[in-house]
């Protein structure tokens, strides 16, 4: 690639996204909106341009706890079954005007209960949310997979019961469960008794590991919890070395995730808004793409990093020179990663992903 891709180009791409958070999507005029309707008083400004301002500059603070804390705002306005309702299809939407054909959603449950809503309320608004988005997404020539991750926050004590809820509703729209929050001081070890329910019910799971803590948190995630996916995963590189001619070397960790094809579910902006990597040219991406780790790539948090999968494609593309055959890996490696089943997988893979890409780059190149 002579030029790098622009936002323009990539939106015309099927995508996969397998690591993006409900409460960190939100359009800032629905925050507004939501917020004036609810009597929120909270937010530091209700100009909706100057509060999408606000949440990339309080998130670019270089500390996983700080970036945490804009979270109090979005999961504040989203208490009630008709906030959840919006917030969803909005968020079905705006993936799918972005060349998402399959998304997972994830959020956590025990933080909308303020309003009164019981835990199997939550799901069923946000299910009927994301499907209201599919159906209008498909109305606009733009179609997408939806499912959610049902999470549990790492500091509370609730996994098991959110665990439970996620299994309950694995045929309603549930593919999979999650745990999120500060690594810090929050082993996922001390949910062992979710992830191992999870396992016997043949459930599909994700951790946050390996972002703002090393690789103990990695090892425990995989070793001792059994997880599918690594949520971030990105300090994985403080398993590799260099010998004496600059060539990589793998730690045993290091070559167990590659050999056992663990997918690293990669969030670039963010990871440098947290401080997990110092820049989008320096992040650890790079050098496990040409590893050939199991890499995917993700925007975590669209609010708060002011993004979108096509910007984070982007800033690829500009900083590593990736082309659509390196997009095309990065989408095909999240979609045979994604919490759904084998057949729907290829259909997607074969029926959609690669006729797109083969399109894209026939158009670029002839």
């Amino acid at each position: 690639m002579n030029q790098p891709l622009t936002v323009e180009q990539i939106r015309q791409a099927p995508k996969v996204l397998l690591h993006d958070h409900l409460d960190g999507g939100l359009r800032p005029e629905t925050v507004v909106e939501l917020a004036q309707a609810s009597g929120y008083t909270g937010l530091p400004t209700y100009d909706p341009v100057e509060l999408g301002n606000w949440f990339r500059e309080a998130s670019d603070s270089g500390s996983l706890e700080r970036y945490l804390e804009t979270f109090a705002h979005t999961t504040a306005v989203m208490q009630t079954r008709e906030a959840l309702v919006r917030v969803a299809a909005e968020c079905a939407e705006d993936l799918a005007a972005d060349g998402v054909v399959y998304v997972e959603s994830r959020y956590a449950p025990e933080q909308h209960l303020e309003g009164g809503l019981s835990l199997e309320e939550v799901v069923e608004a946000v299910q009927e949310g994301l499907e209201l988005g599919e159906k209008r997404a498909a109305e606009q020539g733009n179609p997408i997979r939806t499912g959610q991750l049902v999470t549990a926050m790492r500091h509370a004590a609730r996994s098991s019961e959110i665990a439970e809820l996620a299994v309950r509703y694995r045929d309603a729209g549930v593919s999979g469960f999650d745990i999120a929050g500060a690594e810090a001081g929050n082993p996922p070890t001390r949910h062992l008794d979710a992830f191992e329910y999870l396992r016997r019910e043949n459930f599909h799971f994700t951790i946050h590991a390996g972002e703002a803590f090393g690789l103990p948190s990695i090892w425990e995630a995989l070793q001792w919890c059994g997880c599918d996916r690594l949520g971030h995963g990105v300090r994985i590189v403080d398993d590799i070395d260099h010998d004496g001619n600059g060539a990589q070397v793998l730690g045993r960790l290091a070559q167990y995730v590659r050999d056992k094809r663990v997918p690293l579910e990669m969030c670039p902006s963010s990871n440098v808004q947290t401080g997990a990597a110092p820049s989008i040219a320096e992040h650890p991406i790079g050098m496990l793409r040409d590893l050939r780790f199991r890499v995917t790539v993700n925007t975590d948090n669209r609010l708060q990093s002011g993004t979108s999968l096509s910007g984070e494609f982007a800033k690829l593309s500009e900083a590593f020179g990736y082309g659509w055959d390196d997009l095309q890996w990065f989408t095909v490696n999240a979609m045979k990663s994604a919490f759904l089943s084998f057949d729907e997988r290829l259909a997607l893979i074969n029926g959609t992903i690669k006729p797109g890409y083969a399109r894209l780059k026939w158009a670029t190149e002839r």
